[in-house]
């Protein structure tokens, strides 16, 4: 049986060892980590997924700015190893959006594989600029709200309150 809950400060360990095995060495050197330093997490929309208690799954959010526009910063997702394939990354992508929307939230963005991303409607954002090095056919955007990234361009900056 599942369990889908927000992330807690009890569960940090245990995620970023899971986003250590799933992803590669230096992973936070990337540019979508830089947005992020010293930035708070939009805790509701991070998560875990266990499964009698064994962790699965995660997936986190971070607010950015485009334009001076609020926009969620989705990543990272990661699924065990010994669980891919099960569509758990697809349930923790539909079931944190669906919270976005709720939450008031209009567009959301990512960098990733459009061929993996695109079948939850996210495409590619032309005009919208990561800091390097990042390949802009990787940056991806999915409305919430219909129009919600019309007229959306520019550099992608670090939340500033």
């Amino acid at each position: 049986m599942y369990q889908l809950e927000e992330e807690t400060e009890a569960d940090l360990w245990e995620v970023e060892a899971l986003y250590d095995l799933c992803f590669a060495p230096g992973r936070t050197a990337l540019s979508s980590y830089r947005l992020r330093d010293g930035v708070a997490k939009v805790a509701e929309l991070c998560l875990v997924l266990r499964e009698d208690g064994v962790l699965a799954a995660v997936i986190r959010y971070w607010p950015v700015r485009v334009a001076g526009k609020p926009v969620l910063l989705l990543g990272p997702v990661a699924v065990h190893p010994t669980r891919q394939g099960e569509g758990l990354g697809g349930y923790l992508i539909h079931e944190s959006l669906t919270e976005a929307r709720r939450l008031g939230w209009g567009r959301v963005m990512l960098v990733g594989d459009a061929p993996y991303y695109s079948r939850f409607g996210f495409r590619k954002l032309n005009g919208v600029v990561m800091p390097p090095p990042t390949n802009p056919e990787r940056v991806l955007g999915y409305e919430l709200r219909p129009g919600a990234w019309a007229g959306v361009v520019g550099d992608v900056t670090r939340w500033v309150e």
